[in-house]
């Protein structure tokens, strides 16, 4: 008999492989109610991650702590945590009525409570995505102060290496000199195997307003706390409320969400109008569309993109206020949120603008009919499986107060998002034709309106092929998106919600009949991040003025192709509806 030899498996399919454990083991570990991050049942997730090894997660393998990593999870974690031995997951189970102050991480839109000393709630309304960008996170968190608490314990007795003392003299402080913050670094730089001016530069990216130390603060707790759990056998505890358990899944954000959003839709008499929902940041619509004549006099010395740079810097506040106020006065209305999905939405009536200076709009769209004028509903981004949810409730049929249903004249459904691209740089645009679906057999091919062609211009590179709807961000390694890269997919970036929005879009199109069959799609991506490059993942920081340009770009062409649309749609109204939806 023939001897087989087997290929030893790839970096690519180890990695695939840790990806399915961690999160066949985050579910498991959600069902069961609760888990020890560095007890037994939180092993399996440690070792995945460690197999994995992330690109923003840096040297989270090596002995040295990651110090990028650690300041891109800080970022999306409540302030003090890290102190917390109890961190608790819940619902949105009434806490914004309580004399608990909510504290909201500086680059995630979550509501976390200090309960006490020891206690973190951190709320989650917003999928399992947002419970497994969570979990990862902790999982890092904890790796890394173990970490350091093997530089700090000398011996088997408990001791402590003279850096940990310097630096819990350093902490007992409320204000330090400059000389003294230094000597802090100098211990920290020692406990942490980096270099003083490594240390050195981190040291205020961790600032806040109310401690400008807090980097200290940080090192200091993760140390003490998994010296308390090898010492004490203290161990951590992340736990998931039963409301929480309960609720997941069951779409009760979205609907509230969504039927807000259409009972304004008839209240304002709009519902009956061609409709057209925008996801996309929510600024960029409202300055492309009044921006021009808010700012006139100042669009008369400098050109559009200088104007929109302008406006992205701190310095741009009173010419942002003066474009919101005439938006207001002028077809836009906003909706704040509050259903526990963190979406804001902006509604534009576009028969109530008057699109004074707007390139992209002509004359024969000016003098439209208003019934056939679009109506924009601008969603803010959603976060993973969110954009199922959010979308798929968005796009049922309206009951109203009398039990009649009423179905949504949507035209089109434009998804503006930013990604991780694997054939560019930052600030690059990719135009996908279809959204793979990664960790499932799932892939969604599609028309996609906007083109190559559309978006080319000068100092920005388009590419065009699939792109890849990751479980999380924090969770891809070179091996795997080069596999990705360079096999027979085409993939030429990452994202996290395009498979949930296409997938929602299919069912109410052609599954529930609920919105017409051809309803036109559009998707354009910008590249906050090559994560393929070293230096390049979303860890080393924001894309800056440099993402100006495309975001504009593709918020311009999805408004010049809506309106053109609108005018095409009105010239041929008579036709049968089948044919009115092949325009």
């Amino acid at each position: 008999m023939p001897i087989i030899n087997v290929e030893p498996r790839t970096r690519a399919q180890e990695s695939t492989n840790a990806i399915e454990r961690i999160y066949i083991t985050m579910r498991h570990l959600f069902n069961r109610g609760f888990y020890k991050p560095m007890g037994v049942s939180g092993e399996s997730l440690r070792e995945s991650l460690l197999t994995l090894r992330p690109e923003i997660y840096g040297s989270i393998a090596e002995e040295k702590i990651e110090l990028s990593g650690l300041l891109y999870v800080m970022d999306r974690l409540p302030v003090g945590i890290e102190e917390c031995t109890y961190i608790n997951l819940t619902s949105d189970e009434g806490y914004e009525g309580s004399h608990f102050k909510a504290i909201i991480p500086s680059k995630r839109r979550r509501n976390c409570y200090r309960i006490d000393r020891e206690q973190m709630n951190i709320e989650v309304t917003r999928g399992r995505s947002e419970i497994y960008d969570i979990l990862t996170h902790l999982t890092f968190l904890m790796i890394e102060s173990h970490k350091i608490m093997k530089q700090v314990i000398v011996g088997d007795n408990g001791n402590t290496s003279r850096d940990w003392k310097c630096l819990e003299n350093a902490i007992s402080k409320k204000k330090l000199t400059q000389e003294e913050k230094e000597v802090a670094i100098t211990h920290v730089a020692n406990i942490l195997g980096r270099t003083f001016d490594e240390v050195k530069s981190v040291y205020p990216d961790f600032a806040t307003k109310e401690n400008p130390n807090r980097f200290l603060s940080v090192i200091y707790h993760l140390g003490r706390l998994a010296k308390q759990e090898i010492l004490d056998e203290e161990k951590r505890l992340v736990t998931f409320s039963p409301v929480l358990r309960e609720r997941l899944g069951h779409h009760i954000h979205g609907d509230r969400w969504a039927y807000r959003i259409k009972e304004h839709l008839v209240e304002q008499g709009l519902f009956d109008r061609p409709l057209h929902i925008i996801s996309a940041n929510l600024h960029s619509v409202m300055n492309s569309l009044y921006g021009p004549k808010a700012l006139a006099a100042q669009m008369a010395k400098k050109s559009r993109m200088e104007i929109f740079a302008d406006l992205s810097n701190d310095s741009g506040k009173k010419n942002r206020d003066l474009i919101k106020k005439h938006a207001l006065a002028n077809g836009m209305t906003e909706l704040k949120d509050a259903s526990g999905t963190n979406i804001d939405v902006q509604i534009f009536d576009l028969a109530a603008c008057d699109f004074e200076n707007i390139g992209f709009c002509d004359a024969s769209f000016r003098n439209s009919e208003t019934e056939t004028k679009p109506v924009l509903i601008v969603m803010d981004y959603a976060f993973g499986e969110q954009a199922y949810e959010t979308m798929d409730e968005l796009l049922k049929p309206f009951k109203d107060g009398q039990g009649k249903t009423h179905q949504m004249n949507m035209h089109s459904i434009n998804v503006m998002g930013k990604a991780g691209i694997l054939e560019g740089d930052k600030g690059d645009i990719m135009v996908p034709d279809a959204h793979v679906f990664e960790g499932t057999a799932d892939n969604y091919p599609f028309k996609n309106r906007l083109s190559k062609k559309d978006l080319e211009c000068e100092d920005i590179k388009v590419v065009t092929g699939s792109m890849v709807t990751v479980l999380g961000t924090s969770l891809q390694n070179k091996d795997l998106l080069e596999f990705f890269y360079n096999s027979s997919w085409r993939v030429i970036g990452l994202e996290m919600e395009g498979a949930h929005y296409q997938k929602a879009i299919q069912a109410a199109s052609r599954v529930r009949r609920s919105i017409r069959k051809k309803v036109k799609v559009r998707y354009a991506y910008y590249a906050s991040d090559n994560p393929l490059k070293t230096g390049h993942t979303l860890a080393s920081g924001g894309l800056g003025l440099i993402g100006v340009k495309p975001v504009y770009v593709i918020t311009e062409k999805i408004l010049e192709q809506i309106m053109e649309n609108s005018i095409k749609v009105e010239q041929v109204e008579d036709l049968e509806i089948d044919q009115l939806e092949d325009l």
